[in-house]
Formats: structure tokens, sequence, C-alpha cells
């Protein structure tokens, strides 16, 4: 049976692609740089009103966050992919029963983050050698934040069926309701209550719930197969072996990126909390190029997903040119302009120490100059997911981003004459461009497999 197409879809899989990827990446671009904007506010509240300190106190979460939560957002990853398969198949059925499964998966991943962020944040945090006049206050934050993971997973899950069916719109325009609120909490609770922040983290939680709700009213409202239907939620076996099949190994992959991640926090953690400062302002500002360029690997997940579903690979191969030479282009530009204007971007996040800056504009010139390597790295293992292969790609960013980066800090970094923080930053791009090149072999070697048993 044919999939009643609803209000705000996309038909990706006939007509031209050009104009329709840049159509489904701009709201997809926008949701994201503007969660990188609130986001932002909440770095530029506390520095503002709590200190440069508690701006590294946030700072220092981040990766340990990505560690925690990754796992679990790999299976939106393959909830999103199963949804645009089964409808470039016209599967309804299919289709149905992963949207049914994936938010109770959601609802369930969300609560053990919940109890691991809580119990375990502190544990976590001196095992990355949080230096002591940080560690209290990002202990406080990661509880805070994982209070309201249920929410987090239901939104994620939520928007990355939406967009597995075209439509980006809405996720932006609820995130923009939720963003809102968060800054106006934020202002609440850090400068009315001195919430410190725990008034940050709080309002984050507050405002994942309200784009949570958002988000599941749309997909009750629905009138094509991705309707939910709430008394119909349940876990069913096929679509969770297909969501695991795929999604597992990008969460493993979003896991151990992060673990090294982790290492690397720790060996910057080594240099102090002025040198935490200016590394966590610069990573919130290269935030926005990455959020840029990572519209374009959403896109080519998602008509690449809907279009393997429809066994048409030409246009997967058109797909992939397209998305790649984009990505490129936007990252260059973008990651250009961060740096150019990189010092008094940074002195906006941090007022009260100029050596801080000093050190994120050190971050920026090897990271964000390159960043667009990290675009095509991106875009390729997506157009690889999106062919429903996911194991391949994990493997490959695991050797050529984790395993190097971890021997490179546990190698060259320990030796005297290379233990800065130049070394630690000049892995980044390195371990881009391996992984680049081996994605892409990945992929063309993967699209003669698939064309070859169409």
């Amino acid at each position: 049976m044919v999939a009643k197409r609803a209000r705000g879809s996309m038909d990706m899989c006939n007509g031209p692609l050009f104009g329709k990827i840049i159509l489904y990446v701009i709201p997809v671009m926008l949701t994201g740089i503007l969660q990188l904007l609130f986001n932002a506010a909440d770095l530029l509240i506390v520095g503002r009103f709590c200190g440069s300190v508690s701006v590294g106190a946030v700072g220092a979460t981040s990766s340990l966050t990505n560690l925690l939560v990754n796992l679990f957002m790999g299976l939106s990853v393959g909830a999103g992919v199963t949804v645009a398969q089964g409808l470039g198949a016209h599967d309804d059925r299919k289709v149905s029963a992963t949207v049914h499964t994936a938010i109770p998966v959601a609802i369930i991943g969300g609560a053990v983050l919940t109890v691991l962020g809580i119990c375990f944040s502190e544990f976590f945090l001196r095992w990355m050698g949080t230096p002591a006049d940080v560690l209290p206050l990002s202990a406080v934050y990661m509880r805070f934040y994982f209070a309201g993971m249920i929410f987090n997973m239901l939104y994620n899950f939520g928007a990355a069926i939406l967009r597995a069916a075209g439509d980006t719109t809405r996720p932006l325009i609820y995130l923009t309701v939720a963003g809102v609120l968060n800054v106006f909490l934020n202002v609440i609770f850090v400068t009315i209550f001195h919430m410190n922040v725990a008034g940050v983290a709080l309002a984050t939680s507050i405002s994942q719930g309200v784009s949570a709700v958002l988000v599941i009213i749309t997909l009750i409202r629905r009138e094509d197969a991705c309707r939910l239907i709430l008394k119909k939620m349940r876990i069913h076996k096929a679509p969770l072996k297909r969501m695991l099949y795929i999604g597992i190994p990008a969460g493993i992959q979003g896991s151990l990126f992060s673990v090294s991640n982790v290492i690397i926090q720790s060996s910057v953690n080594s240099f102090g909390s002025t040198v935490m400062s200016g590394h966590a302002a610069a990573g919130t500002l290269e935030g926005f190029v990455y959020t840029a360029m990572n519209s374009f690997h959403q896109a080519a997940l998602n008509f690449t997903g809907q279009n393997t579903g429809a066994q048409k690979f030409d246009r997967v191969k058109r797909i992939f040119g397209i998305c790649l030479a984009n990505v490129a282009v936007m990252g260059a530009v973008f990651g250009g302009l961060v740096w150019a204007f990189g010092r008094p971007l940074l002195s906006i996040y941090i007022t009260d120490s100029e050596a801080a800056i000093g050190y994120g504009v050190l971050r920026l010139t090897y990271i964000c100059l390159p960043y667009f390597l990290a675009g095509i790295m991106d875009v390729a293992s997506g157009s690889i997911r999106g062919l429903g292969i996911s194991l391949q790609p994990m493997i490959v960013t695991i050797l050529g981003v984790c395993v190097f980066r971890v021997v490179w800090i546990y190698t060259i970094f320990q030796h005297p004459a290379f233990h800065t923080l130049d070394c630690i930053y000049i892995s980044y791009p390195i371990s881009w461009t391996i992984t680049s090149i081996a994605h892409i072999i990945t992929f063309l070697l993967v699209m003669r497999k698939k064309r070859g048993t169409a």
C-alpha cells in the first residue's frame, strides 16, 4: 500500500535533488544553530554573572555528557534510518511499528541515563581529572542536566522520525519556543535565585521537556504512517532489531568518539582552569560551524535512506556528491570566518581572563580552520548508514578517530618536547583526514555491492 504523505513531509525519491536538499538542510541548520545560541546564552549568563571558573565547570562536562548520551542517541539514528527506508519502500506497517517502538525505547534510555548521571557524575568527573576548583560545580551541573534526560531522548527520537519523513520545519519551531524559555529561565535562576550552574542546567531540563511534549503532540496528530497512537506503543521485535542493527554501531561509535574526547579533555584539564575556560569557549564557537555542516550529514542520512528503500541507487550517488561538495564549501567558509573573528567572539564568553581568550584562539587555529574535513567525514559516514550499513563506518571511525587520538595522547603527547596544547589540537585534523578518505572508499565499495544485488 502506498503511504499517505503528511503535511510538511518531502518526497525525497523523485524530482530534482539539489533544491530539495537545500530546502531540507536550511531548517536543520537553523535548528542546530539556534540550539547552540541558546547553549551559548547559558555560558554567556554564567560567564557574566558567575565568572570563568563556572564557564570551565560547564565546559568540563561536555565530553563526559556526550560519552554517556551518545549510545542511546545512536538508537535514534537507527530509528530514523528505518523510518526513512520504510517510507521509501512505501511500507506503512514497517514505519508504524518503528515509530511505536522508538518512543518507548527513548523513555527507557532516558531513564537509564538519568540514574547514571545523577548517581555517578562526581565519580566520572574525578576519573577525568577535573581540577578541584571546578569539580563541585561540574558535578552539580551534571546532576541537574541529567534529571531531564527522558525529555532529551523523547525530543531527539521524535525529531529523527520527523526528519526521516522530510519534516524539518516543526522541530525548528519547537526548539525556538523551548530555547526562548530556556534563556528566560536562565536569567531568573542565575540572576535572581543565584543558582549558578545548577540554574542553567535546570532551565535546560525544563525547556527540553517543552520541546519533547511538542514533538510528541506532532507525531500524535500526523495523518500518515508516522502517526503515534499512545495506546499502541510497545516494543516490536522486527523494527527493534533493525534499530539496534543500525543504532548500536552508531551509538558505540559516538560513545567511543567521546572517549577519545574525554581523554583529550583530561589532557587539557592538566593545564589548569584558565586553559579549560578558553578551550570550552572555543569549543562553543566551533559548535556553530559543526552544526551547520551536520545539516548535510542529516540530509545525506535521510535522503540516502529513502532512496535506498526505493532502490534508486543512481540518486544515492548524486546525493552523496551534492552533500559532500556543499559541506566542504560551508565548512571552509564558516570555519575561516569564526577563526578570523575569534578573539572578539571569545571575549563575549570570557570577560575576566585575557590568557583564557588566547588559549581559545589557539584551539580555533588548529581545529576551526580545517573543520571542513570533519564535515566530509560525517557526510560520508551518514551516507553509508543511509544505505543500511552501520558496522563498517563504526569500525572506520573508531580506528581513524578514537584509536588514533588515544594513541597520539599516550605516545607523542607524552614526550616532553611535544607536551603542549598544540600537540593535542593537531591530532584533530590529522584524524579527520585519515577517516574521511577511509569513509569515502567504504561508501564506494558498499555502493558497488548494493548495485550488484539490486
